[in-house]
């Protein structure tokens, strides 16, 4: 017999908000795991399952990527230990960041410098854009 807390991968999918083919493919990614099957084989999820999608949805927030959060999800599930691990994860996470933030302020600062030299006017042969999309150096 089923519980009253028990949930349907439906009835989960929408409390937490999100489709059930999301929820198929964090179980595939062994992110979440249903408690158990009932009489008619359909998923059950125990109250833990929606926090563990709360967990995830943080997580992807601060850009953790699916692999990082099964590592996250893995050390809290242990609950001992040193959170030495989890430190780290984050670091490399916010070096990744840092280094796209870079990439990206390079990527703002060369597009800056071809729309500044482009007058806005004028024939196409005299635009420094295409000009520049067309050179074979890189104009960033």
């Amino acid at each position: 017999m089923d519980t009253p807390s028990d949930l349907t991968i439906g009835q989960l999918a929408q409390r937490a908000e999100l489709a059930t083919e999301t929820l198929r493919h964090y179980e595939r990614l062994g992110l979440i795991e249903p408690s158990r099957r009932s009489a008619s084989n359909y998923r059950l999820y125990d109250p833990q399952a929606l926090q563990r999608l709360r967990f995830i949805r943080r997580a992807q927030a601060l850009g953790f990527s699916l692999p990082e959060i099964r590592q996250l999800l893995d050390l809290h599930r242990r609950g001992q230990g040193d959170m030495a691990q989890v430190r780290a994860i984050a670091e490399q996470r916010l070096r990744q960041i840092e280094q796209r933030m870079a990439d990206l302020q390079r990527l703002r600062d060369g597009l800056e410098q071809l729309t500044r030299a482009c007058p806005g006017h004028g024939s196409m042969g005299q635009c420094p854009i295409l000009a520049a999309l067309c050179s074979e150096e890189d104009p960033l």
